[in-house]
């Protein structure tokens, strides 16, 4: 029987964290002039999770991209990860994906061809899911090999959710654990169970839909989606764009199953150090915080959850309706929005 290739013997840093350092990035960002139109609802201004614009009175659409090397050693399961964690930029903005483009970076010399079609398979699979349409691609030769898509997505205007949302008094829900990079690198170093990183897989692969659909039943207006940055990261841009503050409940934060013990052990992923460094003084950590739980807060997430800016009167039924439509996903209560302070995120 012929052994199936290891994707994860071609990567150092696999998945979300891989990407470019957040603070290297907005300082390039800044240099560059910026697209305006009258019809451009949500630009990069607010370092949103997809660009919106709108074609009439009805519709607007979202257009966003994300691609990455492997996060795991399985061909199909990567395309299932990396295509469900592309979708989640136009579910993180409460639309429907309507269409998408493979993007695809593989080198037929060092690796075997089947190993490319096992990859497309499991992501048409995730967007068939999603009842998107995959309409072509690219692809080039490269290694180590990177594969993502490019999705449009639909949204009424009306009901358009952003990052820029979050209000004062609002409560924070967070609709997914905390801790796929953790239990990736306890993976590779072997220092976690096999069944907590298959938890930590199939979280990866689960669509932010339901979650979606449920942000835009109970009006929620505030709304990201939790990947590379972690969630302190994340939610220091969320904060920043919408000028407020957040608390964040660090005991409060619903961690995978053996996550916080690999912090413990000391395998920490060097993404998780970047992003202690980007949110820098923006985030006050109080003294007697738990310090691999505010390690846990800067974990660089692959296809992580959707953080919520919620009216406490919606808090209850909309974690109440998360539970019943994703009862394997911990949707949890963790923090509540303040008025504008010295720092834009409080972790106690």
């Amino acid at each position: 029987m012929k052994e199936k290739f290891d994707l994860l013997t071609t990567v150092e840093y696999g998945g979300c964290s891989a990407k470019l350092p957040a603070g290297l990035l907005s300082e390039v960002l800044a240099k560059l002039p910026m697209a305006k139109d009258p019809r451009l609802l949500v630009d990069v201004d607010t370092h949103d999770d997809a660009g919106v614009y709108q074609i009439n009175e009805e519709t607007a659409l979202i257009f966003t991209t994300d691609f990455f090397p492997p996060i795991c050693s399985d061909a199909y399961e990567f395309g299932e990860i990396a295509a469900a964690n592309s979708l989640s930029d136009v579910y993180a903005m409460g639309g429907t994906p309507l269409m998408a483009l493979n993007l695809m970076m593989f080198s037929q010399e060092k690796i075997p061809l089947e190993v490319f079609g096992e990859i497309l398979k499991g992501g048409q699979e995730k967007v068939r899911e999603a009842g998107a349409m995959i309409v072509g691609g690219h692809t080039l030769d490269d290694h180590p090999p990177k594969y993502g898509l490019a999705v449009v997505g639909t949204v009424q205007p009306g009901r358009l959710i952003t990052n820029a949302g979050a209000r004062p008094h609002d409560v924070l829900v967070l609709t997914k654990s905390i801790g796929t990079g953790a239990l990736v690198s306890g993976q590779k170093s072997g220092l976690c169970k096999e069944s907590d990183y298959r938890m930590a897989l199939q979280q990866m692969k689960y669509l932010n839909r339901h979650a979606a659909e449920l942000a835009v039943k109970y009006d929620i207006s505030g709304m990201t989606d939790i990947t590379g940055f972690g969630l302190a990261g994340h939610a220091m841009k969320m904060a920043e764009a919408s000028q407020v503050s957040f608390r964040i409940h660090s005991l409060q934060i619903p961690l995978l199953p053996g996550a916080y013990q690999v912090f413990e052990k000391g395998s920490i992923p060097g993404a998780t150090f970047r992003n202690l460094e980007f949110t820098g003084p923006h985030v006050h950590c109080a003294r007697g915080v738990d310090y691999n739980l505010k390690m846990l807060a800067h974990d660089a997430q692959t296809s992580g959850g959707l953080l919520m800016a919620v009216n406490p009167d919606h808090a209850g039924p909309l974690l109440e309706a998360l539970h019943n439509a994703d009862p394997d996903i911990s949707a949890m209560e963790i923090g509540e929005v303040l008025p504008e302070s010295p720092r834009r995120i409080y972790i106690e």
